[in-house]
């Protein structure tokens, strides 16, 4: 869409150093303030400069620490080693065209913070915002940048443009910045005391294939664009993910399916080739400084609207674990989720497709980045998931243990489940056929939970249970099972019956 020489003079208008000599600058993405990713691997600097060949010497509170090169891109980029601690430092360039600096630069780590509408709910919409605003002084080695919503039909080199530089956090700053993103940030900041930085990228009403890379898209087919420009394949990757590729980070959450749940069938390939796509870009581009494997969180779909509906919601989020039930799993290794269906807030004055207990959200995100990103031994982040399901024809019974019976259930309710129940001619559960009838919890114990199968006839049998599989399955905490010692919900499944 824009070439190469049109960014430059784009950036003339605004970099740091600009002469008649020519252009000399860093990305567009580094500011004073900002955070940098503490490696083992290093961590990526880089920049502009119109001087092809020009040496470039990178300083860190005036000692150099490397020597970069202008390539016939027009780019030059430096791999560094991390810091023993975290700061703050000053980091120059320098190069015969002048000295460019940034200052109370940390390390710590950085997370990408995208998707749509709920990622982008903003703190000030927050129940209690006030007291985030009170309580953001505590809190000023967290820092974040906010990327301005751009879309292209071609990938874009820098960002374009950003809503702000990188910031720390007060009142005036945090009322316009995803309210996930930052609870997320915090609640790290609380465990492990030292720099968090948050780069928040994403647009509300956005499908996953405008955040997705054409090469992610050939491995998932039949895709048409959509009639808005940023609904456009790849057009919100172009603008607010390849800009990104060449910084070292070290993980993503991804809250967005509300808009896709129309084609809930294909998400299972578009996700998986979504999440694989920016883990192999972003490591290649950043020159191996990002982990290929590197940790992603995921919100599975909050609920949305009272009532029995059982198209589109339930298919996501079945699909967000590429039809396991539970992440992470061979399909999606290294992959964490927040499980959201028991938090329906249908009096959001924001709509009830906008919940406002982003808090419950975020820690819940934050458990599992514990576990699956830090690897913190003995967290307990996923709640209860059936490890079989028995049924005993005589007394019209299935009874369905959890965890291998390993860990103590909480029920709160007798309602949730369905079971399919069919005959010899069909054998078969379609998730939308009307084979499946509701069932009552009829007694529990320590990992289990026996369901009444009697409204299946005799002549027919039960095929298949299946949990939460509405659009809005609970009233708020109210799901049937909960683990007793996380007090996390158990996730919807689909189970088969022997």
């Amino acid at each position: 869409m824009w070439s190469i020489s049109f960014l430059l003079s784009a950036f003339v208008a605004s970099c740091s150093l600009c002469s008649t000599y020519g252009l000399f600058t860093f990305s567009n993405y580094y500011h004073d303030h900002m955070v940098l990713q503490k490696s083992s691997t290093g961590t990526t600097v880089w920049g502009h400069s119109s001087k092809v060949g020009d040496v470039v010497h990178i300083k860190m509170n005036n000692s150099e620490v490397f020597q970069a090169v202008v390539k016939s891109n027009q780019i030059w980029e430096a791999k560094l080693t991390s810091p023993s601690d975290h700061g703050p430092y000053m980091i120059s360039a320098v190069s015969s065209l002048g000295t460019i600096q940034i200052s109370d630069v940390l390390f710590g780590d950085v997370w990408i913070c995208s998707g749509q509408s709920n990622m982008e709910f903003t703190t000030d919409k927050l129940l209690n915002s006030s007291k985030e605003y009170s309580d953001s002084t505590s809190y000023q080695s967290i820092r974040f940048i906010h990327i301005h919503k751009q879309f292209s039909a071609t990938p874009f080199t820098d960002i374009d443009s950003i809503n702000s530089g990188w910031n720390t956090p007060n009142e005036r700053s945090l009322q316009t910045f995803s309210a996930v993103c930052w609870l997320y940030g915090k609640f790290l900041s609380q465990h492990f005391n030292y720099p968090i930085g948050l780069v928040e990228t994403n647009w509300g009403g956005t499908r996953i294939e405008a955040w997705s890379s054409p090469d992610a898209l050939k491995r998932c087919a039949g895709f048409s664009g959509r009639k808005r420009n940023q609904y456009y394949e790849s057009h919100l990757y172009n603008a607010m993910i390849n800009p990104l590729l060449r910084n070292t980070i070290k993980g993503a959450i991804w809250y967005q399916g509300e808009s896709n749940a129309a084609h809930a069938y294909k998400y299972t390939c578009q996700f998986q080739e979504m999440i694989f796509d920016w883990r192999t870009k972003f490591s290649t581009a950043s020159l191996g400084t990002t982990s290929s494997s590197f940790p992603f969180g995921f919100v599975q779909l909050a609920p949305w609207r009272e009532g029995e509906s059982n198209l589109g919601f339930p298919q996501i989020r079945w699909a967000q674990t590429s039809n396991v039930g539970y992440v992470p799993n061979s399909l999606l290794p290294h992959v964490f989720m927040a499980v959201a269906m028991d938090l329906p807030d249908f009096h959001s004055p924001y709509g009830s497709i906008h919940p406002r207990y982003k808090h419950e959200v975020a820690y819940r995100l934050y458990l599992g980045a514990l576990a699956v990103a830090y690897h913190v031994e003995g967290i307990n982040f996923e709640g209860p998931f059936p490890t079989s399901a028995t049924i005993d024809n005589t007394h019209r019974h299935l009874t369905i243990e959890y965890d291998r019976g390993l860990h103590p259930l909480e029920v709160r309710s007798n309602q949730g489940f369905e079971v399919c129940c069919v005959n010899h001619t069909t054998n078969f559960c379609n998730a939308f056929d009307n084979h499946w009838l509701n069932v009552t919890m009829e007694s529990h114990d320590f990992a289990s939970v026996t369901l009444d199968v009697s409204t299946c006839s005799h002549g027919n049998h039960v095929a298949q249970v299946r949990y939460a599989w509405r659009e809005s399955p609970c009233p708020f905490h109210q799901c049937a099972v909960y683990g007793k010692i996380t007090n996390l919900p158990g996730p919807p499944f689909t189970f088969y019956v022997h």
